[in-house]
This record gives structure tokens, sequence and C-alpha cells, in this order.
């Protein structure tokens, strides 16, 4: 994919993570819910983000789906905020989908700001948001498993893609059991090994 070659006027950079939708595609990939350490590692990203586009001022999005009648989790929440990430926990309807809602109303509000946005989600229901910040003033992209990107995506002019594995390193106990094609030029038989 062609980067654009933009100037913007600001370093900011909002992160927003669908922190559900990143947790089921990483289901989806292991065959199983996730173990404590199967989960990405939110550090590493954070860096990645900060060296974007010459570097920006990385303004975290965490959000999370607090269902009626749950226990929020704390801890987890604890360590997001202990990495500098901003928790949105969000709560409605059971039949609602709030972080859905909470996102796109975000990426609404971004387009009235200055600032790039990096969008952690598989989810194609962010596409016609995305495709409103897609103004030639402002980088954008996501941060994803790019196998498991729906199409829509790749209708959105100037949209970076980003390997949350390979790209960020969100994984150091990896590498995943992806199923994808892999350019021959960056086939690593050592890693295949490894994999077993």
């Amino acid at each position: 994919m062609k980067v654009p070659n933009i100037k913007t006027q600001s370093k900011d950079l909002y992160m927003i993570v669908d922190g559900e939708n990143m947790d089921w595609q990483l289901s989806d990939i292991l065959g199983h819910a996730p173990l404590p350490d199967d989960r990405a590692r939110w550090d590493p990203v954070l860096q990645f983000a900060g060296k974007l586009w010459g570097g920006s001022v990385v303004k975290p999005l965490f959000f999370l789906n607090i269902r009626p009648q749950s226990e929020a989790p704390w801890p987890f929440i604890r360590v997001l905020r202990n990495l500098n990430y901003r928790p949105v926990l969000l709560t409605g309807d059971e039949n609602q989908k709030v972080v859905d809602i909470g996102i796109r109303l975000t990426l609404d509000a971004i387009t009235k700001r200055p600032g790039n946005v990096l969008l952690l989600s598989h989810d194609q229901d962010f596409c016609e948001a995305l495709q409103k910040l897609s103004d030639g003033k402002r980088h954008i992209g996501v941060l994803v498993f790019p196998e498991s990107l729906g199409k829509a995506y790749q209708d959105i002019e100037g949209l970076e893609v980003f390997d949350i594995e390979h790209d960020a390193g969100a994984f150091p106990n990896g590498p995943l059991p992806r199923m994808r094609p892999i350019p021959i030029n960056t086939f690593d038989p050592e890693a295949l090994l490894d994999s077993f």
C-alpha cells in the first residue's frame, strides 16, 4: 500500500483500542480463549505508536464493555492505567454494542480536531468513520492481524495497515499460529520450525 505524503499540523495520535475485538480475533487465531501469556503486551504497542509518522504524542484510549451484572476487570484496568492508557469503561443494555457505539462516536468527534488516528480493531463497522477521517490532512492506520481485516478497509484511501505481531512486537511469546499468505522474500523457515 502506498504511504500517503501528508504533512500534519499536529503530532497528536489518537490510538483507539477495541479490546473485545482484538481479544476475539486472538481467540480465533489460537483456537481457544487466550490465556494470560497469550495476550498482547500493550507497552510495545504504545512504543510502536509513538514512533509512527515521524514521532507522535500518543493518546491511547482502550475501550472495554462492562456488562451489567459483571465485575469490571480491575487488575487489567490498573495495568492499562500504569502504562498510561486511558481505559474507557462503557456499559448499557445487554444487547447494545456499547464499545462499537463509543468508538464510532469518538472517531466522529476526532474529525473536528487535528491529529492522526490508529485503530486497533478488525470490525468493519468503523470503515465509514475512518473514511471521513481520510481527509488528506492526517495519517490514519489500523494495527491488526492484517489477514483478518475485512475487504471494506481496502477501500479507504490512504489507510495504512500495520501488523500488531510483526510491526509492533506485541506478542513476545510468539510466534502466533496464524494462517496467512507469507511473501516469499519474508519467509523464515526457522520461525516455522520453531512454531511446533
